[in-house]
């Protein structure tokens, strides 16, 4: 059985998956690049200065300032995954500990997390301002592990992107995938769970 349960937020708590699209594209095209939103799915799981990076944009901390606020104008199309809220507060109550992990900024946790009222049931929670590194770097799940005073055999990771797995098979942690957030389980070959919806969670840390 699990001791600690870590989550990652985009895909897996939030279902942000159009604003973050969206709101990129948007920005992008202001910008004068213009994308469609099949080419940008890759900047799903990653940090947006990670994502820019990676499109060479050349004024890198003014437009992800400006991406950080134009996200929050789809603010209305996010919303936590059905059924995901009950389980977080259950597993909340138990005796398992909980954290997370995420490629949002500090301040874009502040401002598009914590308004859903649910931060307060998670005892750790790692940002991309936290670590030199981040996904599918093992540093984030490390950092929450010590932080947690958790070994890596006891904690699982439960995420939707390639980068989440990646970064929970280099910290030793078993990773568990949020099917409702990936949609696919291709290219999940080496997942250690599949999670179908969110109730699965509570079978999980009764193993």
């Amino acid at each position: 059985m699990f001791k600690y349960v870590i989550f990652d937020v985009d895909g897996t708590i939030l279902d942000t998956e159009k604003a973050i699209l969206n709101s990129l594209q948007k920005i992008l095209k202001e910008e004068g690049r213009d994308y469609q939103q099949d080419d940008l799915r890759f900047a799903l799981g990653i940090p947006g200065i990670e994502t820019l990076k990676r499109l060479e944009i050349f004024d890198i901390e003014r437009v992800n300032s400006k991406w950080s606020q134009t996200v929050l104008e789809f603010s209305q199309e996010v919303q936590i995954f059905k059924g995901l809220k009950e389980v977080i507060e259950a597993v909340s109550a138990s005796p398992i500990r909980t954290g997370i992990v995420t490629s949002k900024t500090k301040q874009e946790v502040i401002d598009e997390f914590e308004p859903f009222g649910i931060s307060s049931h998670f005892e750790c929670i790692i940002c991309a301002t936290d670590t030199k590194n981040h996904k599918p770097h093992p540093e984030p799940i490390l950092v929450c592990l010590e932080r947690l005073n958790a070994t890596n055999n006891e904690a699982v990771y439960i995420g939707d992107s390639i980068y989440d797995m990646q970064c929970a098979k280099s910290a030793g942690v078993k990773f568990a995938l949020a099917l409702w957030g990936s949609k696919k389980t291709e290219g999940f070959e080496s997942a250690d769970f599949i999670l179908k919806e969110p109730k699965d969670i509570l079978d999980l840390i009764k193993m």
